[in-house]
């Protein structure tokens, strides 16, 4: 498969801060690609980078399989990138939309073009294109500002939080829009989201960053501090309800240390078994269910203690275990699983 961008060695710092820190990353062209993670965790700033709006400290970025040396307009030109609140020019909904057409001399069919990119994002042109931009619902502008990119036709589409603080119909048809692009105009989709599900939903394959690296091809349980000793060289994190996940002492101090958990590695189980070597079992309630994108897997993400877990899990798994929203469930998954960032 041809990659569209290939990053080596990629590092930011701000104020002596280290906030990106990438070995090796490579990108499928024609990929949706979901980016997850907490709040600064890197994310804003490699979409930054990917979209050309800033370079790197350190490092080779490589873009359709030449290296990148100056960013400039003609790079920006394939990759254009749209913001979690994006504001729009103070004009019609039509001249929002055929802004960047008209800013690149490409007006030739600007009507159809413009029509067709609002169609794309569930607006009827007839009814929205003469709109002002303040007779707008929050949905329903960020769906302009998604038809302002998508009408240039972007060898890479970029978004960041593009369902944050809108309706879940404008979600779904987000959604639709970003696999249009992909299945229409062989875009690349780079997409930076807290909301899981309709990342997953979205998204060809996830990638979880956590303090500027990329720590796993898909979501990580992420466990933070802080921690106390409990004997045998374990130390433990108490949560809310008063359960505890243990896990081997770090070296040198576990107060603050941050560690993670493969969704794979915790088993579900509707009781805790009598007989079990799982140093945790864990008891809360299922509060979500994800099908992952293309994969067949379910992730299934349980609250517990005031802490969530996600388990990845089989279809037939999910129908066994007979697991609804609400239902209570045992998560079971050794001390040795848990590894320190």
């Amino acid at each position: 498969m041809t990659s569209i961008y290939e990053l080596s060695n990629v590092t930011q710092s701000y104020a002596g801060r280290t906030i990106l820190d990438i070995r090796n990353m490579k990108i499928v062209k024609g990929s949706i690609l979901g980016i997850t993670g907490p709040n600064g965790s890197g994310k804003s700033t490699l979409l930054r980078i990917l979209a050309f709006l800033e370079k790197p400290g350190t490092g080779k970025v490589f873009f359709k399989g030449k290296a990148v040396r100056e960013i400039g307009e003609d790079l920006r030109r394939e990759a254009t990138l749209l913001l979690q609140e994006s504001r729009l020019l103070k004009r019609s909904v039509f001249d929002n939309v055929a802004y960047g057409l008209r800013a690149r001399g490409l007006v030739d069919h600007l009507r159809e073009n413009v029509a067709q990119a609002l169609s794309q994002v569930g607006l009827d042109p007839g009814q929205f294109a003469g709109r002002a931009w303040f007779e707008l619902s929050g949905g329903e502008a960020q769906r302009v500002a998604l038809a302002s990119r998508i009408v240039l036709k972007p060898k890479v589409l970029l978004l960041d939080e593009p369902t944050a603080s809108i309706d879940i119909q404008s979600a779904r048809i987000i959604a639709k829009a970003i696999l249009e692009a992909r299945e229409n105009l062989d875009t690349t989709v780079i997409i930076v989201s807290h909301d899981l599900e309709w990342a997953y939903s979205a998204s060809d394959e996830i990638i979880s960053m956590h303090s500027g690296r990329i720590h796993s091809r898909g979501p990580e349980n992420i466990l933070q501090g802080p921690w106390e000793n409990c004997g045998e060289n374990m130390v433990c994190r108490r949560l809310d309800d008063g359960q505890t996940v243990t896990v081997r002492q770090p070296s040198p101090s576990p107060s603050t240390e941050t560690a993670l958990l493969d969704p794979e590695d915790i088993i579900l189980s509707k009781a805790i078994p009598e007989h079990i070597s799982a140093r945790n079992t864990i008891t809360g309630n299922v509060v979500r269910m994800n099908l992952e994108n293309g994969k067949g897997s379910v992730l299934v993400t349980v609250l517990a203690g005031g802490q969530t877990f996600t388990s990845r899990i089989t279809s037939d798994s999910l129908a066994r275990l007979n697991l609804v929203p609400g239902s209570p469930i045992a998560l079971l998954f050794k001390a040795t699983a848990i590894r320190w960032v």
